[in-house]
């Protein structure tokens, strides 16, 4: 299954610039998924992250593997933010980061479900830029229903 950038912003509420997850490339309903970000000097976080060593924020990296965990769990429960659905990040755990990622970087974003209870969903996650480990975290996230 693969979805586009019309498909996924189907799937996420965010927008620019906070819409992190340019395109999936695979997802298996309920185990995993695997999306990625095309990371560009045009960003608007490298005006002052940093000007002369641009480097994307480890926050915005983990971010993007939440967002892949929210598609994740969105197509998984077959609901929509248009009906009214949001996944929040709630947590993260064991978080490292072993190398930086820069513009012209592919942040290949990988998650898998390690469990779902009663809209709580907790993901073992994997970000990677040609092959190797950029970071590595258990993300949990909870649906709600928002108003």
């Amino acid at each position: 299954m693969v979805m586009d950038i019309n498909e996924i912003r189907e799937y996420l509420p965010h927008r620019y610039p906070f819409l992190l997850v340019d395109r999936v490339t695979e997802l298996t309903l309920g185990e995993t998924i695997v999306a990625y970000k095309n990371v560009s000097i045009n960003e608007p976080f490298f005006n002052g992250h940093f000007p002369h060593h641009p480097i994307m924020p480890g926050v915005l990296v983990v971010e993007a593997l939440a967002q892949a965990c929210g598609i994740l769990g969105f197509k998984t429960v077959n609901k929509l933010p248009a009906d009214g659905y949001v996944y929040y990040l709630v947590g993260s755990d064991n978080v490292r980061f072993k190398r930086p990622v820069m513009p012209g970087d592919k942040l290949e974003l990988r998650a898998e479900v390690e469990r779902a209870k009663r809209g709580i969903w907790k993901f073992k996650c994997r970000a990677t830029v040609e092959g190797e480990l950029a970071c590595e975290a258990d993300i949990i996230c909870a649906e709600r229903k928002i108003a």
